[in-house]
């Protein structure tokens, strides 16, 4: 219970149940946008800019190394888009591609960092699945604040987001620019990514996007409702993953955030009023039954 009453364990467990509560937010966005796999891509487009940040400074210095994974993962956006109007390649294409290239890269990048002496004790592993117990308070309050904004964005503009996925067309016709809806929701996704690397890792990050807007598309077919229950499961998952990975000694916080929102995933599954298994087999049964003769034989 010890710790529990540390303030920093405490200011931990706050920034990422905020992380957790834009990732659910913005997942749900990326959900109705069929970008799931984009969400993925840039997560891992992500690591070499961290590494190269490193590289530069020359030391772990987390606003630099968001800067630097920010501008890689833009980078790794841009390309997917080049790809994508002026090849034949697909999108789902491009963005394999993208995601396997830059993070081959950034691993490479990451082999030399290491070895060049300071790479290793500075941390930088801990990008790949990771490790909220290496952030300091100073981390915590950017990590907090970075998420405070997605979630004010989202929020504000809730009926500019409707629109957009839903009636491209329509909220042209009234005015508003699509490619600059674009470009602020491309913002806001690298936005949400690339805080959460530190925390939850490149490689997991993509899944706090993904799996607490599945899990809520379980429980209704409002978008409203749906992108409140994924806050909240994304919340629970921070929170929950962030606590379990704090019992032991250099736990993964990543690995344990995504098992938490697959327990819920789970639970939405088979329990889900909207299409759930168990909801599903009740269904089933009762037409059954319904078409089953009645009475004996004529």
């Amino acid at each position: 219970m010890s710790i529990l009453l540390s303030s920093n364990f405490q200011w931990v467990l706050l920034s990422t149940t905020l992380l957790g509560i834009a990732a659910g937010m913005f997942g749900t966005l990326a959900y109705w946008r069929k970008q799931s796999l984009m969400s993925d891509a840039l997560s891992h487009a992500a690591l070499p800019g961290v590494v190269i940040a490193f590289l530069i400074m020359n030391e772990k210095n987390l606003p630099f190394l968001i800067l630097g994974a920010g501008m890689s993962a833009l980078l790794g956006a841009f390309f997917i888009q080049a790809i994508k109007t002026s090849t034949r390649i697909k999108e789902d294409t491009a963005m394999g591609m993208i995601l396997s290239v830059f993070f081959g890269g950034g691993i490479m990048l990451l082999t030399i960092a290491n070895r060049s002496g300071g790479g290793n004790q500075s941390g930088l592993d801990s990008f790949i699945f990771g490790q909220a117990a290496t952030m300091v308070q100073s981390d915590v309050y950017m990590m907090a604040g970075l998420a405070g904004l997605v979630i004010l964005i989202i929020i504000v503009a809730f009926k500019e987001w409707k629109l957009f996925l839903f009636d491209a067309n329509f909220a042209q016709g009234l005015g508003y620019s699509l490619r600059g809806l674009n470009i602020i929701y491309l913002l806001v996704l690298v936005i949400t990514i690339v805080i959460g690397i530190q925390a939850v890792g490149v490689i997991l990050m993509a899944a706090l996007l993904i799996i607490p807007a599945v899990s809520a598309r379980y429980w209704t077919h409002s978008f409203k409702t749906m992108m409140g229950l994924s806050a909240l499961f994304g919340g629970v998952s921070g929170a929950l993953g962030t606590f379990i990975s704090a019992q032991g000694a250099g736990w993964p916080t990543g690995p344990f955030i995504v098992l938490s929102a697959s327990c819920l995933f789970l639970v939405s599954l088979v329990l889900g009023k909207e299409k759930g298994l168990l909801i599903e087999w009740l269904e089933y049964r009762a037409v059954r039954r319904d078409n089953q003769p009645k009475g004996g034989r004529a």
